[in-house]
Parts: structure tokens; C-alpha cells; sequence
């Protein structure tokens, strides 16, 4: 068997990133004047539904990147809908006005249900996606676990889509919380393989943030065993407002869907946790080829400019 040469491992990270999906917010959208400055035609954005806001604002951000050339993929987080009536009404909604076929069905981090959905599974057990022509929804992957859920019923909710996957019109795929390092999430896949996950994985991947910036999203969202990655730079307090990039988590993940015929990692997911410009250029310049491999497998360097 030939060596892998560095052309190769490029290659592998290009094959990687390429057609890599990204997020947005209504309230990053306020502040957006055109997506089209950021982002190519056609790329995939996910639109959140928080709690506490309004399913209309996620609507317009829909409708408005449906203008402007892109694929919006609305969440729909279950616990946030006070009735069937409401979870119905913003399905048609998006997809009469902003033609979606792509959804991302998550149980939504509220306490308590506001309604009758206490579950992305119950969303899909109404039959309403299908109804509705939805062609590709996204649902829930939790490669460090969940604050709010045993793990023991994240692998039942983990099969039951696997089955659901098989009597719905649409394709489902894991859509992952975003990670810092790459062993816990190459073992989290090694092990849902072993369980019976056929769904194929759009991992997580945290866009060019301050290293303050990425510490405090992973405490908000429970993230778990690779957040060590972030406390051990800590340490040095020069390096707290310095940006970090994702690109030793990258070429890692890169070489594994690579050279391991059982892995199920699909692409990535970017959350632009620092701002989707400096996500989306890094992303892109990676996607062009624009880098360069540092030594000893620590990453690679953009080679533009990416502000």
C-alpha cells in the first residue's frame, strides 16, 4: 500500500468540507443586509427556532434566503409549539412561501413542553413532514451526550429514527452538536455504528471564534469531554481573545471518513459561534484548496485572507 503523501491529505480535507451546510439565526438575519455576500448559491442554512421566539421570525429568514438563492432548513424544536395546530401551521407556511423540503426536527431545550410535543419523534409521528413534501430532515446527535437526557434514551431515540428512516418518504440524517476535538466524536460514531446506526452524520464543527467566545458556547450547551481542549488553552489568559480555527479537528475527521470504510460522518455542519463571515471565507478557502498543512499533523493554514 502506497504512503498517504500530503496531496492526498489535502485532498481528503477538500472532499471533507465540501458541500458543508452552515446556521443562522432570525436575529443574526436583522443584521445581515445580503446572505449573498457571504455565502455561494445554493448552500444549505439551517434557521433556528430558540425558545422564547416567535415561529414567524424563522418563516421570514426562510422566505428571505429562499430570495436570495439559498436551501433554508428551518428547525422545528418540538417542545417550543403550543399546539398541533401551530406545529402545522409553520410547516405549511415555510413550505408554501419559502418552499422548504428540508427540515431539522429537535426536541428543543425547554423544560417543559409548551404543547403536546415533548419529542423530535413526535413531530414525525404526525406524518405531517411527509404530508408536506419534505424530502431530507435532519434530527438530533449527541456525540458528548445531552445535560437533559440519559444516555440510555438517546441510543432508543437514536434507533427508533433509524426505523423511522425506513417507513418515511424523506432521508434522515444525524445533524451532531458542535465538538473541539475529534477522539470523543470518532468514538461516539464507532459507537452508534455498533448499536445499529445506518443515518448517515453531518458533524458539528465550531466556526473562527475567540477562544472566550467558544468557552462560553460550550457551557451554554452542555458541551462535554472536548471542552477540555478549550480549558487547557485557557490557561494562558494571552490567548483568550485570540481566534481559533478547526482545522486540526477538521484534518483529523478528514482522515478518518477517509480511511475507515465503517465510518458514518457525511460532511459538516459549521456553526459560526464567532460570526458567519469569518466561517464562511475560512470554509470556503478550505473547500478551494487555499491552505497549507502545518507540520507534524497539527492542522493547516488558510492561505487567504479570510475577514
Amino acid at each position: 500500500m502506497s504512503a498517504i503523501t500530503p496531496a492526498d491529505t489535502k485532498q481528503q480535507i477538500v472532499d471533507f468540507m465540501t458541500g458543508f451546510t452552515v446556521e443562522t439565526t432570525p436575529g443574526t438575519a436583522a443584521k445581515t443586509p445580503d446572505y449573498r455576500q457571504l455565502l455561494r448559491p445554493g448552500t444549505t442554512v439551517a434557521v433556528t427556532f430558540l425558545p422564547g421566539t416567535d415561529f414567524a421570525d424563522t418563516v421570514a429568514t426562510c422566505l428571505r434566503l429562499r430570495g436570495e438563492g439559498f436551501e433554508p432548513a428551518p428547525h422545528f424544536a418540538a417542545r417550543s409549539f403550543p399546539s398541533f395546530d401551530a406545529f402545522s401551521e409553520g410547516l405549511k407556511r415555510v413550505v408554501g412561501e419559502a418552499g422548504v423540503e428540508h427540515v431539522v426536527a429537535l426536541g428543543g431545550a425547554v423544560p417543559q413542553p409548551l404543547g403536546p410535543f415533548d419529542s423530535s419523534m413526535a413531530l414525525m409521528e404526525t406524518g405531517l413532514f411527509d404530508q408536506h413534501g419534505i424530502r431530507k430532515i435532519g434530527v438530533a446527535g449527541h456525540p458528548e451526550g445531552s445535560p437533559d437526557i440519559r444516555e440510555e434514551d438517546v441510543t432508543a431515540a437514536l434507533l427508533w429514527k433509524n426505523a423511522f428512516a425506513e417507513r418515511t418518504g424523506a432521508a434522515l440524517y444525524v445533524a451532531t452538536q458542535f465538538c473541539f476535538e475529534s477522539a470523543p466524536i470518532i468514538a461516539w460514531d464507532r459507537a452508534i455504528q455498533a448499536e445499529g446506526n445506518r443515518l448517515p452524520i453531518k458533524i458539528g464543527v465550531p466556526g473562527l471564534a475567540t477562544l472566550k467566545t467558544l468557552l462560553n458556547h460550550a457551557r451554554n450547551c452542555g458541551i462535554g469531554a472536548s471542552m477540555n481542549f478549550l480549558v487547557r488553552q485557557a490557561r494562558n489568559v494571552a490567548k483568550l481573545m485570540t481566534v481559533n480555527a478547526p482545522d486540526k479537528l477538521v484534518l483529523d475527521l478528514a482522515r478518518y471518513a477517509a480511511t475507515d470504510p465503517n465510518c458514518g460522518i457525511a460532511g459538516v455542519h459549521m456553526y459560526p459561534l464567532g460570526g458567519l463571515k469569518k466561517s464562511a471565507n475560512w470554509s470556503y478557502a478550505v473547500v478551494d484548496g487555499a491552505f497549507e498543512l502545518k507540520k507534524a499533523d497539527k492542522g493547516f493554514e488558510v492561505t487567504r485572507p479570510i475577514e
